[in-house]
């Protein structure tokens, strides 16, 4: 067992004595060290209830002869972060969280693990882990939050946001606001619709490091517990067979990740997290295949914020294998791949029907033929840009009108609530890149401002930040390279004509290349936003958003 190195033989008698004060039995002593990495705390909805998750874990740990010992990770919750400074530093905790993990893991030798995450940066942060470390791990979630109701219509947290734009345009009053507040989360979990954490914890499934339900079974059901203990069960499996996180997520399991990724319509931060993930697997992923994989991936579903069905309703249509079964029915999978399950792919979905084709569209009867996700290119965003198709309106699927450039989220906000934009206006966000932000903030105020304000159907917004997966509309983000490093967006003016073609995936500015050469010659870099602490450690070595934004030592 890898973890005799601290507990078998005479050099290690002085950890023993450790193991002795943490009341650790001769019996426990023989049997595998699973490390549980809890993400549990008081301050994220998602991660409240984790506690039970982690405690029916060790009892499955336990139960099939494991010695569980639990271990921490941080969490930020993306809602109570968002539209302020603590907003840049929600993606940066992913590479804490990956690096905090590994430094656990290998310190304590662990035999095998059982990562507990649910939130945004918590699901790909581990996930980079268990790459790294590379030893038997099984994910289980804490699973997605039950949708409000409000005035007889299902909600979540992306209502929220827009009835706050609502208000600002004079459209509800203050008490239908606070109806709002009041009834639009009405339990723990993950958001509820088809937002990052969700995203990330139905590609977990998919890329075969969870199991059966794990991005789709309620938080308050008590079908979570039990799924919590068979993956208690399932990683002593995996270590009796050897089987390790790099067996299962290969190349080819990221592109069933991306097509499924597609099918779902999942949050466009999908985009930043495969790519990471994979590199730390030893997997390099071309974002340049991502339409590719679209052009030939029908969406399947129209989950909020892209239509008016949430997670729970996923759950009870059969899941993440229903809808990757639809996909094996025209070969769109690959399905000999093993996965955590110690079963193929193939066999993992096989028989698992879809039981309601209003929630998962049948592959011949898709909501559109392409995928849910486009990469854009052109010369505004030569390296890319990335936009949720799925959740743009078909008149803003081609769309050309003038800049409002801002240099930063709160005055755009400023803008778009104090009526200073108008329908045909493309909002251009700038310098909020990983590095210019630092930290790549999430956009979802302004984009529920101008849904809210029922401008959603004509005005695009372009940023090189990013957005929740909560923004729905002709929201362009990751557009890289980024102002901070002198890209194209730092370019533009008030005024420009920028023309957007989603189906073309092509993103441009109406200027003369000689134009924009002269304007970059002009161009001097800005002073950093942030100059101590980890965010300035962060935007020193973190690289552009088509890499995922990883982390890099420069050389």
């Amino acid at each position: 067992m890898r973890s005799d190195a601290v507990k078998k033989g005479m050099q290690q008698a002085p950890h023993r004595s450790l193991f002795n004060a943490l009341g650790f039995t001769e019996e426990e002593m023989k049997k595998p060290l699973v490390g549980i990495v809890s993400s549990y705390n008081e301050i994220v909805p998602g991660h409240m209830n984790l506690d039970k998750i982690v405690n029916a874990v060790k009892m499955g740990v336990a139960m099939a002869g494991g010695v569980p010992v639990v271990v921490p990770a941080i969490a930020v919750c993306d809602g109570i972060a968002m539209g302020h400074i603590g907003m840049k530093y929600s993606l940066v905790t992913r590479d804490l969280i990956a690096d905090s993990t590994e430094a656990l893991a290998m310190a304590h030798q662990f035999d095998a693990m059982v990562m507990v995450p649910n939130c945004d940066k918590n699901v790909p942060g581990l996930l980079m882990a268990a790459a790294r470390v590379n030893i038997p791990t099984v994910f289980v979630s804490g699973g997605p939050m039950l949708a409000g109701h409000v005035k007889g219509c299902k909600t979540s947290l992306s209502s929220m946001f827009e009835a706050v734009g609502a208000y600002a345009a004079g459209k509800i009053s203050e008490d239908d606001v606070l109806e709002y507040e009041n009834k639009t989360c009405p339990t723990c979990g993950s958001c509820s619709g088809m937002y990052t954490a969700n995203s990330m914890n139905c590609l977990t499934e998919v890329l075969g490091m969870g199991l059966k339900g794990n991005g789709t079974i309620p938080a308050v059901y008590s079908e979570r517990l039990k799924l919590a203990k068979h993956a208690g069960m399932q990683v002593m499996k995996l270590l009796e067979l050897n089987i390790r996180p790099r067996d299962i997520m290969t190349e080819k399991a990221f592109l069933n990740a991306l097509t499924v990724d597609m099918a779902l319509g999942c949050s466009t931060n999908s985009m930043l997290h495969l790519p990471a993930i994979a590199h730390e697997a030893g997997v390099e992923l071309n974002l340049d295949i991502a339409n590719e994989i679209s052009s030939r991936t029908p969406n399947l579903c129209h989950l909020a914020p892209a239509g008016h069905t949430y997670i729970e309703e996923l759950n009870e249509a059969g899941g993440v294998y229903a809808v990757m079964n639809e996909l094996n029915k025209k070969n769109l999978l690959y399905t000999d791949l093993m996965t955590a399950t110690g079963k193929t792919v193939g066999e993992n979905i096989e028989g698992c029907v879809n039981k309601d084709p209003e929630v998962i569209r049948p592959i011949d009867h898709p909501y559109s033929e392409t995928g849910g996700i486009a990469v854009l290119k052109g010369n505004l965003a030569p390296g890319s840009g990335v936009v949720k198709r799925s959740a743009v309106v078909p008149e803003m699927m081609v769309h050309e009108g003038p800049a409002r450039v801002f240099d930063c989220e709160e005055d755009a906000i400023a803008a778009i609530k104090g009526g200073k934009i108008v329908a045909g206006d493309v909002v251009v966000i700038r310098y909020e890149g990983p590095k210019g932000g630092p930290g790549m903030r999430e956009m979802l105020n302004p984009t529920s401002a101008i849904a809210g304000m029922g401008l959603g159907s004509s005005v695009a917004l372009i940023t090189d930040g990013r957005f929740s997966g909560a923004s729905r509309g002709a929201s362009i983000g990751h557009v890289c390279p980024e102002a901070a490093v002198g890209g194209p967006i730092a370019l533009v003016q008030e005024g420009d004509i920028i023309k957007i073609n989603i189906p073309a995936n092509t993103l441009d500015i109406d200027v003369s290349d000689e134009e924009m050469e002269r304007r970059r010659a002009a161009w001097t870099p800005r002073e950093p936003k942030v100059t101590t602490g980890y965010l300035a450690r962060y935007a020193s070595m973190v690289t552009a958003s088509n890499r995922g934004a990883i982390l890099e030592i420069k050389k």
